[in-house]
């Protein structure tokens, strides 16, 4: 499982497994996990403009309607996982 590494608003670098992207209405979405194991919280990040050429920007999603969608085709994407909301 690819291990990501992001810089948090505090400049605290935390690290995420990826567990699945996609791509919805022409934005990149990642499903990441903050371990391996089969009860790990997960996130759902989404690619932002960044001001910076060739660096991605990744911001949690927060809006409930976005979160509900975006979980549906994670589901579906990884027919074995259930995800929480």
């Amino acid at each position: 499982m690819e291990k990501i590494k992001f810089m948090s608003e505090d400049m605290q670098e935390e690290a995420f497994y990826v567990l699945e992207q996609t791509t919805v209405n022409a934005v990149n979405y990642l499903l990441v996990a903050d371990s391996e194991e089969d009860e790990a919280q997960c996130l759902i990040l989404k690619e932002t403009p960044s001001a910076e050429k060739g660096e991605s920007v990744y911001e949690i999603v927060e809006d409930d309607v976005e979160l509900s969608a975006v979980s549906k085709v994670f589901e579906e994407l990884l027919e074995d996982v259930a995800i929480e909301r």
